[in-house]
C-alpha cells in the first residue's frame, strides 16, 4: 500500500472524535461511499447519521469511502492502488453492500472514477454474483432516480430511519441467488429495484409506461418518519478538515410548511415536522461539550415554532448558533440578537425574486416592505454583512423583472447603509444569484429551463446595474454546471450513458450527441399537462393534481398559504 496514502488515512482518523470501530465477525458489512471528498462528505449531516444508524447494530459494520482528492487521487493513479475504507483499508469490492449517499446531481459525475478506483464493474448489468449489491440513498435517491438507474441496483426511496431495519432484516436472510435477493427486496416498503421495471417510450421520446415485472409495485412509496422526537440527527464525527470543522450539527426540524413552488426539499420532505426544545436539549447540550458553536440545520430554521427557546439554551451553555440562512417574514429581534451574541459578521436572507409579480408566481408570501423590515432588524441588531440569494430564469421573467430586482437591492443598501453610518461602519451586501431549475415533484416541473445564452443575458444585465453600487458584489454558480444540474434532475433512463463521457469532461451538448441524445428535450421545453415524468415511478404522497393546480395558480400569479393544523390542500395528511 502507498505510505502516503496510510499516512493520510491515518491522521484523519486520529482527527476524527465518535469514529466506530469493530471487528467483522460474521456481521453484514456496508461500504458507506460519499461521491465527493473527505472535507465535503463529513460537513453532510444525513451521511452521518446514516454511519452511526448502521453502526449502532450488533448485526452490522459500516466503514467509510470518499472521493480522493487531488494529492490522493494522484497518489491512486501514480501506484494503481485500488480505493480502500478509511477504517480498516479494506476494498470496495470485499464488502456485502456498497451503500452511495447521493445528495447533489453533480456528483453523479464522480460515479464513474469511483466504480474504477474501486475496480467495480459501473453497470448493475455487468455485476453479477460474487459482486456487491449497490444501493444509492439520499436525497436524489427519491427526487429523481432514474439518470442512476443503469448504476444501482437498488434504491432507498425515503427516509433512513424508517427504511433500514426492513432493508436490512432482508439482506440478512439467506437468497438462492442475486435475483432471487433482488426480487425479495422490490417487495420491501421504500426500495425501488430498477432491474425490476421495464420502461417503453412513445415515438416523440416522452416515457410511455413503466411495466412492473416479478410482482414488483406499481410505484414505490417515499416512507418517512412520523414523529422526529425519538430521533437523533446530529453530528456523531467531529473534525476539523471538513467545510464546518467548527461546528456540531443539529437538524431541529425536516420538511417545510411554506410550499415555494421551485424548492424541491419544501415538497419531498412533506409533512414538516420539528423536534420540541425539550427533545433537543440533550443533542444540543452534548454538541456543546464537542464544539462552542452549534449549526441548527432546517429547511427553514427561523419558522421553528420554539427557536427562541433553543437559542437561550445555547446562549446560556456559553455557546454560539450558526444557521445557513433565515425566513424574512418569521425573523425577531431575538433571533438576530442570538447570532450577533454568537460572533456572525454575515447573515443570509432570500427574497429569491426582485419583482413582486414573480415572487407571487413562486408562492414566496413576501412583499417589499417585509423584505426591508427584515434588512432594516438584521442591520439594528449589528451584522456587519448581508447576503442575498436570488434565482434568475424563472418561468415568465423578463428584462423589467430584473431591473426591479436592481431596484429592490438598491433600497435594501439605502436601508442598509443607514443603519451602517449609525454604527459608524459600513458592511457589505452580497447577491448571490443562481439559474432557476425546475426540479422533479414541483409545480414548477412542468416549466422549461432557460438557456445558457438566456441567463448570460440576464447577468450581464444584472452585473451592469450592480456594478454602479459600492459595497455590493454579485457572485453566480457556473452556467453550464447549472445546465448539468438541470439535465441530471429532470432526466430518464438513457441520460445514464452520458456519465461517463460527462465525467470525461464532454459538456452535455457534446455528451448528448455522443448518445443521439437532445439536451433540449429534457431541459428547456415546457412539459405537457399529462406528460408522464421519469422519476414518478416514486410517489412522494403529493398527488400531482395538487402540483398541476399549483403550476397554473403560480402563472396566474395566485398564492397558496403555508401548511397549518389541519390542512387537508395537498392530501397528503388525509382528507
Amino acid at each position: 500500500m502507498s505510505r502516503k496514502l496510510l499516512e493520510r488515512a491515518q491522521r484523519r482518523l486520529a482527527a476524527e472524535t465518535g469514529t466506530f470501530s469493530k471487528p467483522w465477525g460474521g456481521r453484514l458489512s456496508v461500504a458507506l461511499v460519499f461521491p465527493n471528498t473527505y472535507h465535503q462528505a463529513m460537513s453532510n449531516l444525513g451521511f452521518q447519521t446514516v454511519f452511526r444508524l448502521l453502526n449502532s447494530r450488533e448485526d452490522v459494520l459500516c466503514e467509510r469511502f470518499f472521493l480522493p482528492d487531488e494529492e490522493d487521487l494522484a497518489e491512486h493513479l501514480k501506484t494503481g492502488y485500488p480505493l480502500f475504507s478509511l477504517e480498516s483499508g479494506h476494498f470496495l469490492d470485499e464488502f456485502d453492500l456498497i451503500a452511495f449517499s447521493v445528495s447533489f446531481e453533480n456528483d453523479y459525475l464522480n460515479l464513474p472514477r469511483l466504480f474504477e478506483l474501486g475496480r467495480v464493474p459501473l453497470w448493475a448489468a455487468e455485476r453479477g454474483a460474487g459482486w456487491p449489491l449497490v444501493l444509492c440513498g439520499g436525497v436524489c435517491a427519491f427526487l429523481n432516480p432514474e439518470p442512476m438507474a443503469d448504476i444501482m441496483d437498488v434504491f432507498a426511496v425515503g427516509e433512513a430511519e424508517v427504511i433500514l431495519p426492513g432493508l436490512l432484516a432482508t439482506l440478512g436472510q439467506e437468497h438462492a441467488d442475486r435475483a432471487q435477493l433482488l426480487t425479495q427486496l422490490s417487495r420491501q416498503p421504500g426500495v425501488y429495484v430498477p432491474s425490476r421495471y421495464r420502461v417503453s417510450y412513445h415515438a416523440d421520446g416522452t416515457i410511455e409506461d413503466y411495466q412492473p415485472l416479478q410482482d414488483a409495485p406499481q410505484r414505490i412509496r417515499r416512507c418517512w418518519l412520523a414523529n422526529l422526537g425519538g430521533s437523533i440527527c446530529s453530528s456523531v464525527i467531529l473534525t476539523p478538515d471538513t467545510e464546518f470543522g467548527d461546528l456540531a450539527l443539529v437538524e431541529i426540524s425536516r420538511g417545510c410548511a411554506r410550499k415555494c413552488r421551485f424548492c424541491a426539499a419544501g415538497f419531498i420532505y412533506l409533512p414538516p415536522r420539528e423536534r420540541s426544545a425539550a427533545d433537543l436539549a440533550p443533542q444540543l447540550t452534548e454538541g456543546l461539550v464537542h464544539r462552542r458553536r452549534l449549526g441548527l440545520v432546517s429547511a427553514a430554521v427561523s419558522d421553528h415554532s420554539e427557536i427562541d427557546a433553543i437559542s437561550r439554551h445555547i446562549l446560556e451553555q456559553g455557546g454560539q448558533i450558526s444557521v445557513a440562512s433565515l425566513r424574512i417574514d418569521s425573523l425577531t429581534p431575538e433571533a438576530v440578537a442570538a447570532l450577533a451574541d454568537s460572533g456572525h459578521k454575515t447573515v443570509a436572507i432570500a427574497p429569491e425574486a426582485g419583482s413582486q409579480r414573480l415572487r407571487d408566481l413562486i408562492n414566496k408570501g413576501l412583499d417589499e416592505t417585509d423584505i426591508l423590515g427584515a434588512v432594516e432588524l438584521i442591520a439594528a441588531g449589528g451584522i456587519l454583512n448581508l447576503k442575498l440569494y436570488f434565482l434568475i430564469g424563472l418561468p415568465t421573467e423578463g428584462p423589467a423583472d430584473l431591473e426591479e430586482m436592481l431596484n429592490l437591492v438598491e433600497r435594501i443598501r439605502a436601508v442598509w447603509l443607514a443603519e451602517g453610518r449609525r454604527r459608524g461602519r459600513l458592511g457589505h451586501l452580497t447577491l448571490s444569484v443562481n439559474p432557476f431549475i425546475p426540479k422533479p415533484f414541483t409545480p414548477l416541473q412542468w416549466a422549461p429551463m432557460d438557456g445558457v445564452a438566456a441567463l448570460k443575458k440576464k447577468l450581464q444585465q444584472l452585473r451592469r446595474g450592480i456594478g454602479r453600487l459600492p459595497n455590493t458584489s454579485l457572485i453566480c454558480e457556473s452556467l453550464r454546471l447549472a445546465e448539468l444540474q438541470g439535465l441530471l434532475a429532470r432526466g430518464d433512463r438513457r441520460t445514464a450513458r452520458l456519465l461517463p463521457h460527462l465525467a470525461a469532461g464532454d459538456n452535455p451538448a457534446a455528451a448528448c450527441r455522443r448518445e443521439g441524445l437532445d439536451p433540449a428535450f429534457f431541459l428547456t421545453r415546457e412539459r405537457a399537462q399529462d406528460e408522464v415524468f421519469p422519476w414518478e415511478i416514486i410517489d412522494q404522497g403529493v398527488p400531482r393534481r395538487f402540483l398541476w393546480q399549483e403550476y397554473r395558480r403560480a402563472l396566474a400569479g395566485e398564492l397558496t398559504p403555508p401548511c397549518g393544523p389541519g390542512c387537508r390542500r395537498c392530501g397528503l395528511c388525509g382528507g
